[in-house]
């Protein structure tokens, strides 16, 4: 392989990092193949914006579409599920609380199953399997002909939607130029809330008995689901794999081809050449890395980084997974909304949520990781706190509820994207994917799982004293979390994966 010419920058320091002993020995997983000198991750940083990067974006971004759909319809549609006539014996209380905890379940699920798998395999192989495990169980959500089977294939959406986070995160983290990283990050995971207007709108059409029966309205929204989905498996056949996963495990020659070639294509585009990479990194290539040695890595090197993930994991799961689910329920509960209208409410909130990465994403990589992370959470959580006060007075309406919602979660959503964005760039190269299955796992089923099924139970009682109590606990965890965030978060704006976690597999100089 032809290394780039050596840079004047010295090396990162050893003490930024956990080392880098490649191990030995057969069977451990970490004996070196080669060792390789490359400006490989330099070259990909010091790209301008392009065609190319927007290839990744449109590719990447659209799987929280999926996602963002998935749980915005059936949230919407559990009213409409539990009424006679709809094809299904399931009540109101079992979608929004057994089904949407199995589906998070699913996802946590799917997270650490193929978040292994991504590390070990790539990312591009991965984001392609964890689609098609998705459209499957979609499909047949939509053929439910009973509550068992509705539940199991909700488990497997959710599976399948878990392992490309892992996936997804990783390879966006890898591909996109550091200037960009936090900007496009937090829009591609906000993204997400674009679904959830279309699913919002959606229902609100599939749910019109004046256009579908009962029992066929809400499986269409389903089938339409896996229609968005093959459209995103074609789009997406054109991602490339992440030159940095190649150059680990052995295929350095790969790698050099891939950014090349974009360097060409770059070059083309903007008619100059490009400036030359101002470092390059000596690395022992291995084909996998064992659990023993990312977790000793994850918790023992960085174990305030750790205590970071999970703190905004937890919160943002409990706040987005609660009441994501159980907003619906809180409109016909309350205020007596039709089912067949909360979408329109609903679609307000979500755009409120897509507009926070939107307006205040790049501001994470100028004003900086650390004040935004922790402001966007304590603000949400402050927020919160005054919109339970306002509900418990009985000072709202559906009108008002929705747009109480729609300014917390404009921060709230910022700082929810913000948790994958951190996890996915402040531990070693190697251990990515799994720390990013890890954290949403662990994260998401502490406030995933619990969330809907104390939200349901909640919301189910009629009683304000009990909403209260729930939205709360959202804020209060919001807000400590934000306070984790002032203390532990990582200066990562603008610089280098490389630089905030030096990869295990570096050679000391």
């Amino acid at each position: 392989m032809t290394a780039s010419p050596t840079s004047s920058e010295p090396p990162p320091d050893p003490s930024s990092g956990p080392g880098s002993d490649p191990g030995s020995g057969p069977g451990s997983g970490t004996a070196p193949e080669a060792t390789v000198t490359t400006a490989v991750p330099a070259r990909l940083d010091r790209l301008p914006w392009s065609h190319w990067h927007w290839m990744i974006v449109v590719g990447l971004g659209t799987v929280w579409i999926l996602d963002g759909l998935e749980v915005t319809t059936v949230g919407n549609i559990a009213s409409r599920l539990s009424e006679e006539g709809s094809g299904l014996a399931i009540s109101s209380a079992q979608v929004t609380g057994i089904a949407a905890a199995l589906y998070v379940a699913g996802a946590c699920a799917g997270a650490l199953f193929f978040g292994r798998l991504t590390d070990k395999y790539g990312r591009k192989k991965l984001f392609m399997v964890t689609l098609a495990v998705y459209l499957g169980a979609t499909a047949l959500t939509a053929l439910s002909f009973d509550a068992w089977w509705f539940f199991l294939f909700r488990f497997l959406t959710g599976f399948g939607i878990g392992g490309e986070y892992a996936a997804i995160n990783s390879a966006i983290d890898e591909l996109i130029p550091s200037k960009y990283r936090g900007r496009v990050d937090l829009i591609i995971n906000g993204s997400y809330w674009l679904g959830a207007i279309g699913g919002s709108l959606l229902s609100v059409v599939m749910l019109n008995t004046d256009i579908f029966p009962k029992d066929l309205g809400w499986r269409l929204t389903f089938a339409l689901g896996v229609v968005l989905g093959l459209v995103i498996l074609l789009v997406r056949r054109h991602v490339p794999e992440s030159p940095r996963w190649q150059l680990i495990h052995g295929h350095g020659e790969k790698a050099e081809e891939l950014v090349s070639s974009v360097e060409r294509e770059i070059e083309r585009e903007k008619g100059e050449p490009l400036p030359p990479p101002d470092r390059e990194i000596t690395i022992h290539q291995r084909k996998s890395i064992g659990f023993g040695l990312i977790a000793k890595t994850v918790f023992r090197d960085y174990p305030k980084r750790a205590v970071l993930g999970l703190s905004l994991f937890v919160g943002q799961a409990f706040l987005y997974n609660a009441i994501t689910f159980g907003f619906g329920a809180i409109l016909t509960k309350f205020f007596d909304v039709p089912s067949g209208s909360t979408g329109y409410y609903f679609a307000v909130i979500a755009a409120g949520n897509f507009l926070g990465p939107l307006f205040l994403g790049k501001l994470f990589d100028t004003v900086g990781r650390r004040i935004m992370i922790s402001s966007t959470y304590i603000v949400s959580g402050v927020l919160l706190f005054l919109t339970a006060w306002l509900f418990d007075r009985g000072s709202l309406s559906a009108a008002t509820l929705t747009a109480c919602w729609c300014v917390v979660l404009f921060f709230a959503s910022a700082g929810a994207s913000s948790a994958y964005l951190t996890v996915s760039e402040i531990f070693p190269m190697e251990t990515r994917a799994m720390a990013i299955a890890f954290f949403y796992a662990i994260g998401t089923a502490a406030g995933g799982i619990s969330g809907p099924l104390i939200f349901a139970k909640l919301t189910e009682s009629g009683v304000v004293g009990d909403t209260v109590l729930a939205f709360q606990i959202g804020a209060g965890l919001m807000c400590a979390a934000g306070l984790v965030a002032a203390v532990f978060a990582v200066k990562a704006e603008r610089r280098s994966l490389e630089d905030i976690a030096e990869p295990l597999s570096t050679v000391k100089r």
